[in-house]
């Protein structure tokens, strides 16, 4: 199989994620223009008969003082994984990100290995040998993910370390996803667990009301956000960088970046984001005050984003990152209890992969990035 590839324009980058039924809002061309501090590319692979077949989109990072890049794609790049021939995808690529300057490579297949149901996740949150999702029996498994990722090492491909909770890569590993398909509405309703379907009922009959918002909401997004970043000691993201986000995707696509906000007497007392590619839709950043949590805002935001994800014919809802600690101590422990309760599944995707163009300064970032 003789491919080729070349950088693309962004139309014809955008034409073909348009062509499929989903990727990851990581490789849309507009993603570029959310991470301004990364120089971008859109690469296009072109198989023998001269038809797009594949895109990535790269982003630069470039090293202090020095002309090298790190290039990642970021949950990409969008090729056939499955392929018998994988190196003809990234050979060409490797040498076409040296010849930029590139140092080091970093992707993120979306390639699923494992999913597990609600019902497999709660016996194991139940069993008190079990710490770690992985201890437990997957529901599903996908023996392909193996061979790809078999096929990589033997690329010279390495994995990065991620000290076991999922989080050591840039992306999460674990997600949470509720799947859509071949489902009504009335099944995934029924699919929530009764703490779950009690809150929504909850929600309702004190008056919580969801309602879109838009891009002059955005102020009031970034108050709630930056209550729930004091209350979960995390950095915040400024607010321009929402609004570059809305501005961005949405220039792109208009429904590609949705903003959410649950109502209680006329306040806002929670918030979500919301992205759309094909029939993927993400739950990407959450919000909520500190009070008012027991009329069960995010609950009721989440059953609207759902049925409107519904709607929009998804066929996943996807909840992002979780961890893999199954321990209730553990102080990530509540975010899979959470998601848990909507009764879909968590899914482990092949991680991240690094390939070193110049093991010297490869080593040089890994000792950077290990004392920052």
């Amino acid at each position: 199989m003789s491919l080729t590839l070349r950088t693309i324009s962004r139309e014809q980058h955008l034409a073909y994620i348009q062509s499929l039924p989903a990727a990851s809002h990581m490789q849309v061309p507009a993603w570029a223009d959310v991470k301004t501090e990364w120089r971008s590319e859109s690469l296009g692979w072109f198989d023998a008969s001269g038809e797009l077949v594949g895109v990535g989109l790269v982003l630069y990072r470039q090293l202090p003082k020095i002309k090298r890049y790190l290039a990642y794609l970021p949950e990409g790049p969008v090729i056939n994984w499955f392929s018998p021939n994988l190196e003809d995808w990234l050979e060409p690529m490797l040498a076409h990100l040296k010849q930029q300057g590139a140092f080091s490579v970093k992707m993120g297949p979306p390639v699923v290995i494992r999913r597990w149901d609600a019902t497999a996740i709660k016996s194991g949150i139940q069993d008190p040998d079990v710490k770690r999702l992985r201890d437990v029996e997957a529901t599903h498994i996908e023996p392909r993910a193996f061979e790809v990722s078999d096929r990589l090492r033997r690329m010279g491909w390495q994995q990065g370390e991620d000290g076991g909770a999922g989080f050591g890569d840039v992306q999460p590993r674990y997600v949470f996803q509720v799947p859509l398909e071949n489902r009504s509405l009335e099944d995934v309703h029924k699919g929530f667990n009764q703490l779950w379907r009690r809150n929504i009922k909850k929600a309702e009959k004190a008056g919580v009301e969801v309602v879109q918002g838009g891009f002059d909401d955005l102020p009031e997004w970034q108050r709630l956000y930056e209550i729930t970043a004091e209350r979960d000691q995390f950095r915040p993201r400024p607010l321009s960088y929402f609004e570059r986000m809305w501005k961005a995707l949405n220039s792109e696509d208009p429904n590609r970046m949705r903003l959410y906000f649950a109502m209680h007497e006329g306040e806002a007392v929670a918030a979500a984001t919301m992205l759309i590619v094909g029939g993927h839709v993400w739950y990407s950043y959450g919000a909520s005050a500190n009070h008012k949590r027991e009329v069960r805002p995010s609950n009721a935001m989440q059953w609207r984003m759902l049925r409107d994800a519904y709607a929009l014919g998804a066929s996943i809802y996807d909840l992002r990152g979780i961890s893999d600690s199954l321990d209730e101590n553990d102080h990530l422990f509540g975010l899979i209890q959470f998601k848990v309760g909507t009764g879909g599944q968590a899914a482990e995707y092949l991680g991240e992969w690094d390939f070193p163009l110049n093991k010297l300064l490869h080593k040089a970032l890994d000792i950077y990035m290990s004392r920052r």
